[in-house]
């Protein structure tokens, strides 16, 4: 780096801050921008981690942003394998862990998530993992050979979809968790035991209502006791638990936090010159009104993009709906909106717990619907939504097949 200061710096080189580069380059041309991340791989895009690099529809290469001379031809300086230890929001200035000092004109903090780690008795043992970079998948895709065995802790996506990655390729899997079904957040009650079904149908052996609580090496195995007794002797762990969002920088550099960076429909925290998008953000969301933080691939495209256009004068709200996907052997889905669990939902199938929509309502109002290997209906979804409109479930029968 030959400047010191740049008009804009973004921290974090994932998907959002990205997309943020190529929001301000929609509308400044000319400002200098600086790309600092923590991961030494040219920035790329997370979801084929636990999806298409395991299946082989996607190769290392393919899931690259950009590539390398992209970032120079565009004017973006990118430095990777660097983190940044401290932000002065008066002075404006960034303090690098190599101790270089960054000064800022308008700043993203683009941070994402950090894996939650287990803390039990054993825990920090080889051959236990958290899985969320693209080192994480060279370091388990080593392991994974076929006739090897591995544990998954966690019911939830990662969980869910690592344990059919793994299975695909040959590796004998158990999954443990202490719900009584898979993702029990997100899924309703038939659809979370369905799939479950599934799973152990296959050959995944799954053991709900139970938590692990220590691992000890036994030779070259990882032995993981759980609560009700059980021993499982596996060649590799992976710790599915979820992320925590990033907020460590914000916190000191005493922004507005609730549960996530707090930010205005700009994506402009409570200091006028810091931004922020993607996982660790607390937004308010299109359509529902209410805010949230949403740890989804089209929520860092569409607010990092939105967030770089606002730091270069764009005056916009927010009013992209984010949606995600899952694909978990045959069952694929995509949702948008507010998919909770805990709220009404009306199904309405054309193959049970297959082929069908779920609508989560309040009070009459549908405030998320998933789509169950229906696609091309994500638009309509979202008009849905938006409408706002009190509807009996007989009205929603076939709204969206």
């Amino acid at each position: 780096m030959n400047n010191t200061k740049f008009r804009y710096v973004i921290v974090g080189s994932g998907l959002a801050g990205v997309s943020a580069t190529e929001g301000i380059r929609e509308r400044d041309r000319e400002g200098s921008i600086l790309l600092i991340g923590a991961e030494r791989d040219l920035p790329y895009d997370r979801p084929p981690l636990s999806k298409k690099l395991w299946t082989g529809k996607k190769t290392e290469e393919e899931i690259v942003l950009h590539p390398g001379p992209w970032y120079a031809a565009n004017g973006i300086d990118l430095v990777l394998a660097t983190r940044v230890a401290e932000v002065d929001p008066h002075a404006r200035v960034l303090l690098l862990a190599d101790e270089r000092r960054i000064g800022y004109g308008d700043l993203l903090l683009a941070t994402g998530g950090i894996p939650r780690t287990l803390t039990l008795p054993g825990s920090n043992l080889p051959g236990i993992h958290t899985y969320r970079t693209l080192e994480d998948y060279r370091t388990v895709r080593e392991r994974a050979a076929p006739g090897t065995s591995a544990l998954i802790i966690g019911g939830g996506f990662i969980g869910a979809e690592m344990a059919a990655a793994l299975h695909g390729t040959g590796v004998r899997v158990t999954m443990i968790y202490p719900e009584s079904r898979l993702v029990p957040k997100v899924f309703p009650e038939g659809l979370g035991r369905a799939l479950q079904k599934a799973y152990v149908d296959r050959g995944v052996e799954i053991l709900s209502g139970q938590i692990p609580v220590s691992f000890q090496r036994d030779k070259e195995s990882l032995v993981t006791s759980t609560d009700l007794g059980r021993r499982i002797k596996t060649d590799f762990v992976i710790a599915g638990i979820g992320i925590s969002p990033s907020l460590e920088l914000a916190s000191r550099a005493g922004l507005e936090i609730n549960g996530g960076i707090r930010v205005d429909a700009t994506q402009r925290t409570s200091d006028p010159h810091i931004w922020a998008a993607g996982d660790n953000t607390n937004f308010v969301y299109p359509g529902l009104g209410e805010r949230m933080r949403l740890e989804h691939w089209d929520n860092a495209l569409q607010q990092g993009r939105h967030a770089g256009r606002a730091m270069a004068g764009a005056s916009e709200s927010f009013t992209a709906m984010p949606y995600f996907f899952s694909d978990l052997f045959e069952f694929g889905f995509e949702a948008v909106g507010d998919v909770n669990a805990s709220l009404e939902t009306v199904e309405d199938w054309t193959k049970e717990n297959d082929t069908g929509v779920i609508y989560y309502r309040k009070e009459g109002k549908v405030r998320g619907i998933m789509l169950c290997n229906i696609w091309d209906k994500v638009e309509a979804a979202r008009d849905l939504i938006r409408a706002g409109r009190r509807l009996s479930p007989a009205e929603l029968k076939g709204a969206l097949r």
